[in-house]
Formats: structure tokens, C-alpha cells, sequence
């Protein structure tokens, strides 16, 4: 995982494809790490929020990638078979940063990656999610800043 910078150049801004948002949301400069999504208006607990979108590559690609990419990296795994690399196609779902005391959870429905709030949500609060690394791969540090924050993005 690359080191958390700065606030990044504003003409490298990224930003959300509405037509897979069910919610105003604005991507901003993030404390967690580099850009986050924010919530333009209050979300209601249990909801659609945003679809989380990408090519979808084979596991032997996703391996290639995350081995060659130094990079930032945006892959989701679909199934046992597939992942989303929100990279390329992505609906900004990609730019949602990881805590371990999350805002939203993922569900995977008829193919499709969605992300849905766990609690009511404020408009200005940042979105997160659990990303669940496994504990069998590479350990990524964590700088959510929850109370409960377990010090890594991989499960224990």
C-alpha cells in the first residue's frame, strides 16, 4: 500500500458516475487517506448507496495487478472466479476508505457489488467501509482513527 500523502493536486480530483449513486455524494480531500467520499445529503440507515463498479478481471489477473501495480490499487473481489478493478470503470465507489468502525457494508447481489449504509448517515460524514484484508496476505496499517480501530486493514 503506497504512504498516505498530503492532500493530492486538485486537477487529479476524482468523481462519482451519479448513474450508479443513489445519493448526492462529493469526493474530497480525506484524513484517512488521500481522496474520500462524503455524503452530500443525510442516507438513511439500511439503503442503497452506491454500486461499486470496474473491468471485471480473472483471479490470475487480479494476482498480476496487485503483484506489478506499486501503485494505488482498486480491487474488489466479486466472487471466487472474479474481481472488479474499480481503476478502470470505477464509479468512485473505489475512492471510499477503509475503517474498522464503518458507515456501510457490502453486498454482493446478482452479480453486482453494492454498498449500503449500516446507520443513518449525516450529510458531510465520510463514507467508509471494512475492506476485510485476510490475515493470510501482506499486513496494510491503519489510520482510520475509530475507537475500536484494530491497527490494520487485515482481519485479526
Amino acid at each position: 500500500m503506497p504512504k498516505r500523502s498530503a492532500t493530492p493536486p486538485v486537477s487529479d480530483k476524482p468523481v462519482i458516475d451519479q448513474k450508479f449513486a443513489n445519493y448526492k455524494l462529493e469526493v474530497r480531500p480525506s484524513a484517512i487517506h488521500r481522496w474520500g467520499v462524503y455524503a452530500g445529503e443525510d442516507i438513511r440507515r439500511r439503503r442503497k448507496v452506491i454500486e461499486y463498479t470496474g473491468e471485471r478481471i480473472s483471479r490470475k489477473e487480479t494476482k498480476r495487478r496487485a503483484d506489478n501495480d506499486p501503485g494505488l490499487i482498486y480491487l474488489f473481489t466479486l466472487d471466487k472466479y472474479w474481481t472488479l478493478d474499480g481503476s478502470v470503470g470505477g464509479s468512485g465507489a473505489e475512492f471510499i476508505n477503509h475503517c474498522c468502525d464503518p458507515n456501510l457494508f457490502s453486498e454482493v447481489r446478482n452479480g453486482h457489488i453494492l454498498y449500503l449504509s449500516k446507520r443513518d448517515i449525516k450529510k458531510g460524514e465520510e463514507l467508509t467501509i471494512d475492506y476485510h484484508f485476510s490475515k493470510d496476505v501482506e499486513s496494510h496499517p491503519c489510520s482510520c482513527g475509530a475507537a475500536n480501530c484494530r491497527g490494520t486493514l487485515n482481519v485479526k
